[in-house]
């Protein structure tokens, strides 16, 4: 399984701010502007929550596994993966989601403060950011926390030279 990078979150971050930023500018010519729901910065707290959770648990059980003691549960190879997979799809999601709330909550921050409603809009976009930042940064927590280990079995080339 390939390592997620931050290199790659912060492209499509950036990427779904730009596109998001220019869709709020058309759509609000055209008409109003859909709005920002209330629970996108909960659900993305929540599945933050549920990562770095699931991460420090993990930890603990691989800790405890490496200290043999007793009664110590290890950890199914199997489930670290599909944690693994579950954090990287879970970063992805995320950083699309951030950068879309990013790009509406810049337009409105630029245009439309004087309006309650669209200030309200801007904040709940602001927290959906640093939600989507938290659910990132519990993604690449847990995918540190489920790397294998070096193998010691090659030394390195320089190492035999």
């Amino acid at each position: 399984m390939r390592e997620l990078r931050i290199r790659t979150l912060a492209g499509l971050f950036a990427l779904a701010l730009v596109l998001s930023w220019a869709v709020a500018r058309m759509w609000d010519a055209l008409g109003t502007l859909p709005a920002v729901p209330v629970a996108a910065p909960v659900v993305l707290a929540l599945i933050a929550a549920v990562l770095a959770a699931t991460a420090l648990s993990i930890r603990s059980r691989l800790r405890a596994q490496r200290e043999r003691r007793p009664g110590a549960k290890g950890v199914e190879p199997i489930m670290a993966a599909r944690a693994v997979v579950f954090g990287q799809a879970s970063a992805l999601v995320a950083s699309l989601a951030a950068g879309a709330y990013g790009g509406t909550g810049v337009y409105l921050l630029l245009t439309a403060m004087d309006v309650a409603a669209r200030r309200d809009q801007a904040v709940y976009a602001g927290l959906s950011v640093l939600a989507g930042a938290a659910v990132v940064a519990a993604a690449v927590f847990l995918q540190k926390v489920c790397r294998l280990p070096e193998d010691d079995d090659n030394p390195p080339a320089a190492a035999a030279a």
